[in-house]
């Protein structure tokens, strides 16, 4: 039993070594043969060499097997020619770049551009460097060894090629990346902006300087109206007050001005087309500077038609001083601040301090519209005309309106959120947030109908001069005369129809026809005003037409009219 046992160990044993001593016997065998296989196959890859050079060339356009076998090639051939094989890989590289550009040309229909042109220019240009005879006999068609001259030569041609190319595509690419063309086309549009923004400011200076300034002929004609009365003193004495200046049953106008030309033209429109234009009285108020011009101009052209004409002075009304009118306050401070704290040269900067640079008088002229009760105190209604206006048709309607107990009758100028008190008051303030509606409807000054009666019992003028004393630091509103006026006169306005009063002739070109040959009153409120050489040309005949071309000094000073 122990024997077999161990024979049985010994037979079990001889078996496995021989199936090991079998097995490294194949491997050994299965690896020589591979290593056989492997050198015959690299003598027979080393010792071939293509026929002819242009089908290597040929081989260069194929895929990746190609590029194998090239790279096995390079090994055994001239070196030269891999470096030919290199610059023809890039130059091929660059046709198909310049070529797909081209491509994207097309499709975005730029066939006709100077670009598209010269991406297929280009596209030839590489192609057709390998169809001349130099290169074609020396580089692509010769067994022997490459003339370096001759590929140096080619290989600077290639590169000029490539260079131009890039330097065409790195220009073309913001025409093809939209990305890039969309940035461009932001940073134009703010860069515009920008400028635009500067010439609108620009534009609004200078067109606020030239309504403000006072034409040459406008000095002439007020410089001739004063020394006719300086020669002619005997003609131009002062006259005793009417009885008409003062009579309630009469149809009363306010105009508040220190332009000549201006005044009678308002004047004229309004006699010119009334039906009883002797029951008219108007109440011409201007500065001490304009007084003597404004007097000899209504002596030496009388109104027609009988009407009555009043020229007084600011100065005149003894009420208006400091110590009762705020904005006479407000002014006279503001100018000492200003003229103590030397900010001469900060003037043309700073548009706030503009305002103070502007005559006082001035200033006065347009808050003297919230005196009306105490400068006519006989009167029961009275119509406020601005200097820039023109009538076209009889008012005298006006004061048949019945006003059912409010101040003042006005045309109403919103529209949609245009023209809302949020416009013109600063709502951020708590006294303007707790008294006033944002979206309450503004109206225009230029054309009133005021019942001085209702004013005095609503203490409108009190009212006023309570709010001009809580804008001492203008924190309220800017400036100007209608925010105080729409606070002023808060509920106490009655609307008027829109025919009476048509606004817009100094700044809107658009305004039709109809609408202004159907107004009574139109309104060049605005820069262009119509003696000015701004002004809009569709318009300044309905001024012109009322112009008294007869007198003679608007021909001495040349008035263009």
């Amino acid at each position: 039993m122990a024997v077999a046992i161990r024979g049985a160990r010994g037979g079990g044993s001889g078996g496995v070594g021989a199936g090991f001593r079998s097995f490294f016997s194949y491997r050994i065998f299965v690896s020589a043969m591979f290593s056989l296989l492997f050198i015959a196959t690299a003598t027979v890859l080393l010792t071939t060499r293509p026929s002819t050079t242009h089908q290597h060339s040929q081989r260069f356009r194929s895929g990746g097997n190609a590029y194998m076998h090239r790279t096995f090639v390079a090994l055994n051939s001239d070196p030269l020619k891999t470096r030919l094989d290199l610059i023809y890989r890039q130059a091929n590289d660059h046709i198909t770049l310049v070529k797909a550009y081209a491509a994207y040309a097309r499709k975005l229909k730029l066939d006709i551009s100077r670009q598209l042109k010269m991406f297929d220019d280009l596209a030839k240009n590489f192609s057709d460097i390998t169809s001349k005879p130099r290169y074609k006999s020396s580089l692509f068609e010769t067994d022997g060894n490459l003339d370096e001259d001759v590929l140096r030569q080619f290989e600077k041609e290639v590169k000029d090629r490539v260079k131009f190319a890039r330097l065409l595509i790195a220009e073309s690419k913001e025409n093809y990346d939209n990305q890039l063309k969309i940035q461009k086309l932001k940073d134009t549009i703010f860069a515009v902006r920008e400028l635009l923004g500067k010439a609108k400011k620009n534009g609004a200076f200078a067109s606020s300087i030239a309504a403000k300034s006072i034409p040459k002929s406008l000095h002439c004609l007020a410089m001739r109206l004063v020394e006719e009365r300086i020669s002619h003193p005997e003609k131009y004495k002062e006259d005793l007050p009417k009885s008409e200046f003062e009579d309630p049953d009469l149809y009363h106008y306010a105009i508040f001005s220190d332009n000549v030309i201006a005044v009678s033209v308002v004047v004229r429109s309004v006699v010119k087309n009334a039906e009883e234009p002797w029951k008219h009285v108007f109440h011409v108020v201007t500065d001490r500077m304009n007084l003597a011009a404004m007097k000899v101009w209504f002596k030496m052209r009388p109104v027609e038609g009988g009407a009555h004409v009043e020229v007084r002075a600011l100065e005149d009304y003894k009420f208006m001083n400091s110590a009762y009118v705020p904005v006479l306050r407000q002014i006279e401070s503001a100018k000492q601040r200003f003229y103590l704290e030397h900010k001469m040269e900060n003037a043309t900067k700073d548009g706030s301090n503009m305002k103070f640079r502007y005559l006082e008088h001035m200033s006065m002229l347009n808050h003297l519209r919230f005196y009306l009760p105490e400068m006519y105190p006989k009167l029961h209604k009275i119509l406020f005309l601005d200097g820039d206006v023109v009538v076209q048709k009889d008012l005298t309607g006006l004061w048949k309106i019945d006003l059912s107990g409010k101040v003042n009758g006005a045309v109403e100028t919103c529209f949609g959120s245009f023209h809302r008190f949020s416009q013109y008051l600063n709502f951020s303030h708590p006294l303007i947030r707790e008294r006033f509606n944002p979206k309450a409807c503004a109206w225009a000054y230029g054309m009133n109908i005021f019942d001085l009666d209702a004013w005095r019992r609503e203490k409108c003028t009190e009212t006023y001069h309570n709010w001009q004393n809580l804008n001492v630091d203008r924190a309220l509103w800017k400036s100007g005369t209608l925010p105080p006026g729409l606070i002023t006169f808060y509920s106490l306005t009655k609307s008027l129809d829109k025919s009476w009063h048509v606004l817009g002739l100094g700044y809107n070109p658009s305004i039709s026809m109809d609408v202004i040959n159907n107004a009574a009153v139109i309104h060049y409120n605005g820069n262009m005003k119509p003696w000015l050489d701004i002004a809009m040309n569709q318009y300044k005949n309905l001024w012109t037409k009322y112009v008294d071309n007869d007198m003679e000094f608007l021909q001495t000073c040349n008035f263009g009219v």
